[in-house]
């Protein structure tokens, strides 16, 4: 049994948990995957429809290269193979946002193939999710249910964006790890800049399926060649919008299909809804098989046939990703993988990072970047875009500190300043006087002063060591904060004859 196995206990035994997600991500394009329509968040209800997003008769699709440009890229990221032929099938059914009673997607033959993510646990444990497929498609609209009880309105506004349906192998085994997965593939997608991952937007979301089965079964699953009996019955729970409800859908899901096996009952292959009110997943609807969606080839459209050209300058142009980003960080900064992790996370905060870093002590600028700035840019509830401090003023007040101009308590008071109004590290320093005291002659004698004062104490430290930190204190104190603490720290040890 692997440390990372997570396992559910039921009144007849251990359980399993498998997993697989369908993640959705609406590509980063100016224009639609048939149109020339808007794309943009937020605009007035059905402002953003063309003629053939609203599947208005005789109206022909034509393909957006750009999103098949985004998607190529997508898969170059994520290390899988390019398809130089692919093909768009419709995909039947009904459904009153879905103006031509089918959807333009991909089947048989997707851009992109199987490929591999390495992904990290909380505790910096590495596992890897293999990727199926990646395929375009084209979304629905949207159904509003809340401004009417006796109504339902349709806006058309999403009608007809593209998507990159990716979709995992079932290699997922936690609820842990499914939001570790969405996790590093949002971070993948933003590097890739092909979709915004904003979750509350709609940009990413997830079909997560979830099944259970004895311990053992999921060894013979992959020792098979991926043979899917050894698995239970799945269920999909459609659009889960939050890697918080990504946690506790599958982690609800798999009690309850724990619940019903062990009641002697069988589990039905269905979709399901999260209920992030009530916390629990009901019925949608039974699971549709590939037959029941009658896929075709679109007649209206061409195969996709990409040249080798093609994907070669793509993958010219991709930028550093992630893992070689934190990798470079760690052996050219000597960072930690914790520390290197935490700034990759997000590209904004790797270009600041690299920005304060640039010709100054690198682990120090860590520290300010992810400790001070982050805490309080956190605190704040405020993006990396929107801090008051740049990469350049942190940059110098880090400087500032390495060449002992301060001490990291005085920065500190610099960084406030800094905050709410502004102005030059080093000239704030200079203008305020708060430059740290390196004289030792000037902290020798408030040393000396203290230890005649305070006669007992200086006994008291010979004994007891430890107790030497009285004495750091209170010439701080004394000296408003400015004197050097190694050197403190130095002339305390020699006056005790530490």
């Amino acid at each position: 049994m692997s440390d990372h196995t997570y396992r559910l206990t039921g009144e007849t035994g251990d359980w399993e948990v498998v997993m697989g997600l369908e993640v959705h991500a609406q590509v980063v394009s100016k224009a639609k995957l048939f149109s020339g329509s808007a794309t943009a968040f937020g605009g007035a209800p059905n402002t953003q429809v063309s003629l053939v997003d609203a599947a208005m008769p005789g109206m022909l699709p034509v393909i957006n290269e750009e999103v098949v440009s985004q998607a190529v890229r997508t898969g170059l990221g994520m290390g899988s193979k390019i398809n130089l032929y692919s093909r768009f099938d419709r995909k039947n059914y009904f459904y009153p946002d879905l103006p031509q009673g089918y959807q333009i997607s991909q089947f048989e033959f997707p851009i992109v193939g199987e490929g591999e993510l390495e992904c990290e646990r909380e505790d910096g444990s590495r596992f890897n999710v293999g990727i199926e497929r990646l395929h375009l498609e084209q979304d629905a609209g949207k159904s509003i249910h809340d401004l009417d009880p006796n109504s339902t309105y349709v806006d058309l506004n999403r009608s007809g964006v593209a998507l990159m349906e990716i979709v995992s192998k079932p290699y997922i085994r936690s609820p842990e790890e499914a939001s570790a997965y969405v996790t590093k593939l949002r971070t993948l997608l933003r590097y890739l800049g092909t979709c915004g991952g904003d979750m509350e937007k709609g940009q990413l979301r997830a079909d997560v399926n979830v099944s259970v089965c004895r311990p053992g079964d999921y060894e013979k699953f992959r020792d098979g060649g991926d043979d899917f009996s050894h698995l239970g019955t799945r269920c999909e729970i459609k659009n889960v919008n939050s890697l918080r409800f990504i946690r506790q859908a599958s982690e609800y899901e798999a009690r309850r299909q724990i619940e019903i096996l062990e009641e002697g009952g069988k589990i039905d292959q269905e979709t399901r809804l999260f209920d992030s009110v009530t916390g629990v997943t009901r019925s949608m609807r039974s699971k549709e098989e590939a037959h029941d969606y009658r896929y075709f080839p679109d007649p209206d459209l061409l195969p996709l046939e990409l040249t080798e050209d093609f994907v070669d300058q793509i993958r010219s142009e991709l930028p550093e990703l992630p893992d070689a980003k934190r990798r470079r960080f760690v052996e050219d900064f000597g960072l930690s993988e914790y520390d290197a992790g935490v700034l990759v996370s997000d590209q904004s905060r790797a270009a600041y990072y690299e920005a304060v870093a640039a010709g100054r002590d690198p682990k120090l600028a860590a520290n300010w970047v992810n400790n001070e700035l982050f805490g309080r840019l956190n605190k704040e509830s405020l993006g990396i875009g929107e801090t008051p401090i740049s990469a350049d003023q942190l940059g110098k007040l880090v400087a500032l500190i390495s060449d002992k101009t301060i001490s990291g308590k005085i920065a500190k008071d610099v960084f406030e300043i800094l905050w709410t109004d502004g102005g030059d590290p080093a000239r704030i320093v200079e203008d305020r006087g708060m430059k740290q005291v390196t004289d030792t002659g000037a902290i020798e004698t408030v040393i000396d002063q203290l230890i005649a004062d305070n006669p007992d104490q200086a006994a008291q430290v010979k004994e007891k060591p430890k107790t030497m930190g009285w004495f750091v204190g209170q010439v701080m104190k004394a000296m408003q904060g400015k004197a050097n603490p190694q050197a403190v720290n130095e002339i305390l040890r020699k006056k005790f004859e530490l």
